[in-house]
């Protein structure tokens, strides 16, 4: 049952609930569907009228749409089912390539531009007709371009201005790159959520011998703009915590960007002890395995590399090399973005479930209740803590 089932149980839900998850976020939506159907078949509804109670207690609130495409690659959005007066919670992964179309007799993997064509393909075919839309996109769409540093486009603030401009009232996205993007949208909902519980849990869970303290953990951040990230991580579980900085060569770009000179640590001591680089996204690992060798060049213990999104764009190679050379102990991200059959059947790989978790935020939402305490986990880690300390988790 969830944990604020008592005050859902006194409150009316703004309107029906409906779950769109799209074919990239497929897997996540079921298990989210299942969590709501659960809790609401269990939960009194005495409070609701003869109406209310027939659409709360349902087998499943997901919604059917489909995406076609033409043989030229182009695509509309088709809602399949009535969405009149229901409050919409649309979720879409962006960065799931696993997914194909036909472009023209050759098979095309879908990019970030095309789930997000979709995603607004399936806002234009709901035609107005919902009560009220929530996008919910884990890894905000072109979040790593959330600012200008020269002449050149400011694409995710775009995106949130004509994602409103369509009619969506809230966004809710996990860990963005810089959650200073909501400023381009001051009057509509934008949540940023920390999966800090989830690592915690997800850490415990597989590793038993742990010593949480001072003297035996410590949590870095691998660039100065994840520092508060690694903060909030250090100050719940009561330990240091130091960060590196990134030193560029601003002379040349590759890839977009330019390359990465050197890492600098500042921060205490790491001799001895284990430790958590925290990151919100892998995405090639050579920044986090590079944070890795300087942490042993210095005798850090046994490593963690945690991040919310694990994208691998140069695939497990290195990561497993890595782990060989006994520079990594254990990676940890979420199922929020696309996970290969290869990654999960890795030894070393940790995957925090993050679906009961976007469950909860639904149901509250749908009720018009509060996410703050939500949003802040500050208490359920203590907790959690409490019992691992215990031996009893």
């Amino acid at each position: 049952m969830p944990r604020n089932d008592d005050t859902l149980a006194t409150r009316k839900p703004v309107a029906p609930l409906g779950i769109i998850p799209l074919k990239s976020c497929e897997p996540l939506g079921d298990k989210v569907d299942a969590y709501l159907v659960k809790w609401r078949k269990n939960r009194k509804s005495d409070h609701l009228d003869f109406v209310e109670k027939a659409s709360y207690s349902s087998d499943s609130y997901k919604i059917s749409v489909s995406t076609p495409r033409f043989g030229s690659g182009e695509a509309k959005g088709q809602i399949n089912e009535s969405v009149r007066g229901l409050d919409l919670y649309i979720m879409v992964d962006v960065t799931n390539y696993s997914l194909t179309y036909s472009l023209c007799g050759q098979t095309n993997h879908m990019s970030p531009d095309d789930h997000y064509a979709d995603l607004k393909r399936v806002i234009a075919a709901v035609g107005g007709k919902a009560k009220r839309i929530t996008v919910i996109m884990p890894f905000l769409y072109e979040s790593r371009q959330h600012r200008r540093t020269a002449r050149e486009s400011l694409d995710c603030a775009m995106a949130l201005q004509e994602l409103v401009a369509m009619g969506v009232e809230n966004i809710i996205t996990f860990d963005a790159h810089d959650p200073r993007v909501q400023n381009s949208i001051p009057l509509h909902g934008f949540e940023s959520v920390q999966p800090a519980y989830q690592f915690i849990k997800g850490i415990c869970k597989h590793v038993k011998d742990l010593q949480i303290d001072n003297d035996h953990l410590m949590i870095i951040s691998p660039d100065e703009g994840g520092t508060g990230r690694a903060v909030y991580m250090a100050t719940v579980l009561g330990v240091d915590m130091g960060m590196f900085y990134k030193r560029r060569d601003y002379s040349k770009i590759v890839d977009g960007r330019n390359p990465i000179v050197a890492h600098e640590f500042l921060g205490s001591s790491v001799e001895g002890k284990d430790v958590i680089i925290v990151d919100d996204m892998i995405s090639s690992g050579e920044s986090m395995i590079d944070v890795a060798r300087q942490l042993k060049k210095r005798k850090a213990n046994r490593i963690f590399c945690v991040s919310t999104f694990g994208l691998f764009t140069n695939g497990l190679d290195s990561f497993d090399k890595a782990v060989e050379e006994g520079l990594i102990y254990k990676v940890v991200t979420t199922n929020l973005v696309y996970q290969t059959p290869e990654l999960l059947s890795r030894d070393y790989y940790i995957s925090c479930d993050m679906s009961k978790y976007i469950a909860y935020i639904i149901d509250t939402l749908n009720h018009d209740c509060s996410i703050s305490s939500l949003l802040d986990p500050y208490e359920r880690i203590d907790k959690l803590i409490t019992k691992y300390r215990k031996g009893e988790y």
